[in-house]
């Protein structure tokens, strides 16, 4: 059963889709979860939650502010520490809600909310288990591995130049998340992330193919693999794709190698997007049965209070 849900995100309204289990309404353990860059609910995390809830985990869903169905200014600005304070505000909402049991709250992210999820799980010990999906690791590490160093000073002039506009009260520079053209400037390059949102765009008619410049430039300060050791002993379970290019593998191999027990690793051969259709069976049941281990009462059957 899915049902819309909002709340109040300090003053800025968040929506989103609370999935619950067939059966008796008793508080079930449940799953915070929110897309990653530029992406909307409906780009394939309602398939996510559908197996969470037919496990008996309920599932809370939400598009991040300035995107989607959530309010939030300038639209389509990417800012990671808000949106790591905003699946704070999900988990506190969450806890008010009687179809939660509140001592069972576990979260999981994906390319960049995959290192929210990380951020969230080494803050917040509400959090009681962490999933993170071929995460951001380090902004500034993956930044400069997809732009050519030649070109590096060009962006970095280009960020200078949209924040003297805005000081002067000009608006934010808009800028492509993806290009059909590998050569065309945009903030994800690559076929492969074109391709992804160009054919979830029927799914998700409200994802836009822009952000602003400063998204960018925030993204670049972003280090959410600092955290990895302070997540424990709160579980964690990392997803990655072994031919990752968008979150090189090789960052978040050696973030999994920082992070303290418990811990486990799930390896999917393939790009970065794999996991949300050619391997989506093998990466929704990884993050489902780690759920199941670490937020049930009985290790696979979820108590009913």
């Amino acid at each position: 059963m899915r049902k819309d849900i909002e709340f109040n995100a300090e003053g800025v309204v968040l929506r989103g889709w609370l999935y619950l289990p067939e059966g008796p309404q008793t508080p079930v353990p449940t799953v915070v979860m929110a897309h990653g860059f530029s992406g909307v609910k409906e780009q394939y995390l309602d398939d996510f939650a559908e197996v969470f809830a037919k496990s008996g985990l309920a599932t809370l869903v939400f598009d991040n502010r300035n995107f989607g169905a959530s309010e939030g200014e300038p639209r389509q600005e990417i800012d990671p520490i808000q949106q790591v304070r905003d699946y704070r505000h999900a988990i506190t909402f969450a806890g008010t809600l009687p179809e939660v049991d509140r001592e069972r709250i576990g979260v999981w992210g994906t390319s960049f909310s995959g290192g929210h999820a990380l951020m969230v799980g080494g803050i917040d010990r509400r959090v009681k288990c962490v999933v993170s999906q071929v995460p951001t690791i380090s902004g500034p590490l993956a930044g400069l591995r997809r732009v050519r160093p030649d070109l590096v000073p060009s962006v970095l002039a280009a960020f200078d130049k949209d924040r003297e506009a805005r000081f002067l009260g000009a608006p934010p520079t808009m800028i492509p998340v993806v290009a059909e053209d590998p050569a065309a400037p945009c903030a994800l390059p690559g076929l492969d992330s074109w391709r992804f949102f160009a054919a979830s765009r029927d799914r998700a008619p409200g994802w836009r193919n822009e952000i602003t410049l400063r998204s960018g430039e925030m993204a670049r300060e972003y280090e959410p693999g600092a955290w990895v050791s302070r997540i424990s002993p709160t579980p964690v379970l990392m997803i990655v794709a072994a031919h990752d290019t968008l979150t090189p593998t090789d960052l978040i191999l050696e973030a999994f190698e920082r992070a303290l027990a418990p811990k486990k690793l799930e390896l999917l051969d393939g790009g970065h997007f794999v996991p949300y259709v050619e391997k989506f069976d093998q990466a929704s049941a990884a993050a489902r049965d780690w759920f199941v281990e670490h937020l049930t009462s009985d290790g696979g059957r979820v108590s009913q209070r």
